[in-house]
């Protein structure tokens, strides 16, 4: 019987061969062997979370402008019915007159956290949930329906939101610093800074403020973006064959961005109202949770008020259906 010593250096052995395989292998016929890697089943399994990431935060960094003028529609007039009704052009001219045109990229860094950490787990979830569903609807003799897209992206959405909570939390926080007076203000330098002093000053719980809003946002997000996403692009195919794979493509995105933007913008509402506030003169917090926070609204606002700023949540979602 061989020790465990043996078998340590044995395995240490393959893995160094292994390695020095690959490395001749590159040098040799770098084409060859990235094929052979991404072929790998660590990597077939990986892409689908990589892919989903780096598209994510690549709209991110194109939309993030779009993304600070949604919170600040979101956050006007808090408390009273009848006050100011911005528009995005005048929250851009405030935002800008009062610093420069750079601080419409508050929270970058956030928001880029946030598509690293969900979009991968969304995306990725979705993806493997899906290619499970196929597998199975084909050994059963029939194609995968909406009601098996719809719950993937229920499921995908729903244990994504809850791990890139802390970011989105830091992401709104950083956004909506600019409100506040001057002296009051936290002037966070990055995400990694906004989540060292949130959990400093507020305790590591407080990352997850607002994630029962958040979940639902994301169920809400996916059922309405990947569900019909997918959908759509099925039937414009069976009903519009003539159409080009671009064309088609974007008009199922451009569908799949309206229903979710509909059934997702007044958690996404909520979820800002409770992760932005603070204790107030009396220690108490305007909100207590989600459906208070519905509630409350509702009551002082109007009902209208979690649609406030469609188009701009619109334009900010379907970059990522």
């Amino acid at each position: 019987m061989s020790s465990p010593s043996s078998t340590l250096t044995g395995r240490a052995r393959r893995a160094t061969e292994d390695l020095s395989s690959f490395t001749k292998s590159m040098m040799e016929n770098p084409s060859a062997a990235t094929q052979s890697f991404l072929h790998t089943p660590i990597m077939r399994v990986s892409l689908p979370f990589i892919n989903g990431g780096l598209a994510g935060m690549t709209a991110t960094s194109i939309i993030q402008p779009i993304d600070m003028i949604k919170v600040r529609l979101q956050l006007a007039g808090e408390g009273v019915k009848t006050g100011p009704k911005p528009t995005p052009l005048t929250v851009v001219k405030d935002i800008t007159t009062q610093g420069h045109i750079m601080d419409l990229y508050t929270g970058l860094s956030a928001g880029l956290l946030r598509q690293a950490v969900y979009t991968t787990a969304r995306l990725g979830f979705f993806d493997t949930f899906m290619k499970s569903l196929s597998t199975r609807a084909q050994a059963q003799g029939h194609q995968v329906g909406f009601k098996e897209r719809a719950s993937a992206g229920l499921a995908a959405g729903g244990l994504a939101a809850m791990v890139g909570n802390p970011a989105d939390l830091a992401l709104i926080r950083m956004q909506s610093d600019g409100l506040k007076p001057k002296a009051q203000r936290a002037n966070y330098k990055s995400v990694v800074d906004a989540l060292m002093r949130i959990s400093k000053n507020e305790g590591v719980v407080a990352l997850w403020k607002g994630a029962y809003p958040t979940v639902v946002r994301a169920m809400a997000l996916n059922f309405g973006q990947l569900a019909f996403f997918s959908e759509s692009k099925s039937q414009l195919k069976q009903r519009y064959p003539q159409l080009s794979t671009q064309t088609t493509t974007l008009t199922a995105s451009a569908i799949a961005g309206f229903f979710a933007s509909f059934f997702s913008l007044p958690f996404d509402f909520v979820k800002t109202r409770l992760q932005k506030q603070h204790p107030g003169p009396d220690g108490k917090l305007p909100y207590r949770g989600m459906v208070h926070t519905f509630g409350k609204v509702t009551k002082e606002e109007g009902l209208l008020r979690f649609y406030r700023g469609f188009t701009t949540y619109y334009v900010r979602i379907a970059p990522h259906a």
